[in-house]
């Protein structure tokens, strides 16, 4: 199953780390940038991830995650700037060729 619709609008989204392209190592050791079938690049963002305070509530710790974007967030995407992702799924993914772990985490449109 692919990009499974998730919603965050509980979170508070901040980013960590500004968004840079996202790359990835081909067979040959060389690294290469990521696109779609379309040829469209993505960029991957660092967030911090932290449920909103609800009154009566314990507040909850938060989470570091990287999120891919399927498009050039533009401005507005710097560290410690709060965000909203839109229309956020999730897929399964794989670190290591060939080997099982656990489903990633996020990919979202343009935010």
């Amino acid at each position: 199953m692919r990009n499974i619709p998730v919603n965050l609008q509980g979170y508070k989204l901040m980013v960590t780390e500004s968004p840079a392209l996202k790359m990835r190592e081909n067979d040959n050791g060389v690294e290469e940038v990521v696109t779609d079938r379309s040829g469209v690049q993505h960029f991957v963002v660092s967030l911090f991830a932290k449920k909103r305070p609800v009154e009566g509530q314990f507040a909850e710790k938060g989470e570091e995650i990287k999120v891919t974007l399927t498009a050039d967030p533009g401005e507005g995407f710097e560290e410690g700037a709060y965000v909203q992702l839109i229309d956020a799924t999730v897929s399964p993914w794989q670190t290591e060729r060939n080997a099982a772990t656990p489903p990633g985490w996020p990919t979202a449109r343009r935010a």
